[in-house]
């Protein structure tokens, strides 16, 4: 009998279990489903399953290196640039095109705002008190005073004292060399530079580690587990706040202080503040005459940190795959950047004059930053309900628009599988049709910014090498940024002297 009843009591909890596990899924399953179908006239388009939706579909085509595969392939399955999906766990419209684009960058803080997925929120952790859209709407209103082409002239010459030690230890006298990886070393090490002017290389590298993992697990599956990409992004990005940029901001607090003090007491010898970022964020105040925290300070110094990190250094590396393909191109370039350099005295450093000559260079960095976007696009939340292109949009869905879908299309750019730099000759391509860095009032604030890293790396990296590729075809992924599979393995030929 008690074994009997024993047999019972595990038949009925395990009933329980089961039906309380089918109850939960058809909840999800249901509200997953009316989502979409309690609203009319929505664009066409499916969910996909429970919870995941289209996410690894998504996610999936930049894997196998056709990033813009899933939009495409919806545009031509529903006969639409306008589709509905399910990705990233939440209801979405894909807005592809030029016409999309004009629509969502000139709607910015009208119909839509910024939206990142709750992976952002969780890595950056002053979503605890306020919204990662409020911090970076704050945070744009004093970051133009830095990344506008007026401030950057005077850092032209630290970009190009960077990049010269940066090729003269990890470069030179090396047969080969994997691109990326260098790139973005370059790259983090021009911005711990200009943004908090730390420039010990043993420490940037150092620094640049963790800084890999923050990078990788922005948008990846926010899966909180501890072998997760998302779990090591979480614990590097507190590593990092706590452990590096707190102390760098207490130190250079204390530099403020005693600067402040000597100039009160007259003293002739008043040490120089850095003129940073960090310098400008520790004296700033808001509307109400309030410092920010040095939480704060990190967390936003993280963010340009993360932000300049990945981006710029793809695309140096895209540059170095184009040069090496195209010798035709690298000979213009070359003799573009060869003709600067002559110019220039035994030791002087590049200058802002330098950079204006460099169009046709740029013209070639335009050119791959349309065949090869490091970002693919971004979301957008419509902060009201509304119509596109006879569609219904409803409040809360997110909207993701994408730079292939005008990038690579044959109605905007003739030809988009040919690199042709001639293209940004002029007045360049139809507005909202070339988009790498975003558009409207949420543009890249660090598009001169990353104008002036790209050239710097150009002319530093041309006028030491020719190169080829030891991969021919060497595979292209997006995880998250779009970079060459292998890293872009190239062999190296010093230029005779």
């Amino acid at each position: 009998m008690e074994q009997y009843y024993h047999t019972n009591l595990y038949l009925n909890l395990l009933f329980l279990f089961i039906s309380t596990v089918f109850l939960t899924l058809s909840a999800i399953f249901y509200k997953h489903r009316s989502q979409y179908y309690n609203h009319p006239n929505l664009p066409p388009g499916r969910p996909g399953i429970p919870y995941l939706g289209e996410t690894l579909d998504f996610l999936s085509t930049g894997w196998t290196g056709r990033p813009e595969k899933f939009v495409t392939d919806r545009i031509r399955e529903f006969s639409s640039s306008v589709f509905k999906t399910h990705i990233v766990g939440e209801p979405t419209v894909v807005l592809a095109g030029a016409e999309g684009n004009k629509f969502l960058f000139t709607n910015e803080n009208k119909l839509v705002i910024m939206w990142w997925p709750d992976s952002v929120n969780k890595i950056f952790p002053f979503s605890e008190t306020t919204s990662v859209y409020e911090e970076s709407r704050r945070f744009r209103k004093f970051l133009p005073q830095f990344m506008k082409p007026e401030a950057l002239q005077r850092y032209v010459g630290e970009m190009d004292e960077v990049a010269r030690r940066h090729f003269a230890s990890l470069w030179e006298d090396r047969d080969r060399v994997e691109v990326l990886p260098l790139a973005k070393k370059y790259t983090f090490w021009v911005a711990c530079r200009l943004f908090v002017s730390l420039d010990d290389p043993a420490r940037i590298a150092e620094l640049g580690v963790p800084f890999d993992d923050v990078a990788s697990g922005i948008f990846a599956l926010p899966f909180d587990l501890p072998w997760t990409p998302f779990r090591r992004a979480i614990r590097a990005s507190k590593f990092i706040r706590e452990e590096y940029l707190v102390g760098i901001i207490r130190r250079r607090k204390a530099e403020l202080a005693a600067a402040a003090a000597a100039a009160e007491e007259g003293c002739d010898r008043v040490m120089k503040a850095h003129q940073d970022i960090l310098s400008y964020m520790l004296t700033a105040t808001d509307d109400g005459g309030e410092h920010m925290s040095e939480i704060d300070i990190a967390d936003k110094i993280l963010g340009l940190l993360v932000g300049s990190h990945d981006t710029a250094a793809a695309t140096c590396t895209f540059i170095v795959k184009f040069l090496s393909e195209l010798p035709d191109v690298y000979d213009r370039v070359y003799q573009e950047q060869m003709e600067i350099a002559r110019s220039k005295s035994a030791g002087e450093l590049l200058n802002w004059e330098d950079i204006k000559k460099m169009k046709y260079s740029w013209n070639v960095a335009c050119e791959v930053l349309r065949l090869t976007p490091p970002v693919q696009g971004s979301f957008r939340k419509a902060t009201t309900s509304f119509i596109f292109n006879g569609f219904s949009i409803p409040k809360g869905w997110k909207l993701y628009w994408s730079a292939p879908s005008t990038h690579k299309n044959e109605k905007y750019f003739p030809k988009p599988e040919k690199f042709d730099p001639s293209r940004f000759d002029g007045s360049g391509p139809e507005p909202y049709t070339f988009v790498p860095f975003g558009g409207g009032p949420k543009m890249c604030p660090g598009k001169e910014y990353a104008r002036l890293e790209i050239l710097v790396f150009m002319h530093n990296l041309v006028k030491r090498f020719r190169f080829e590729m030891l991969i021919p075809g060497e595979k292209i992924i997006v995880n998250p940024i779009c970079v060459p599979a292998n890293g872009l393995p190239i062999r190296l030929f010093p230029h005779k002297a």
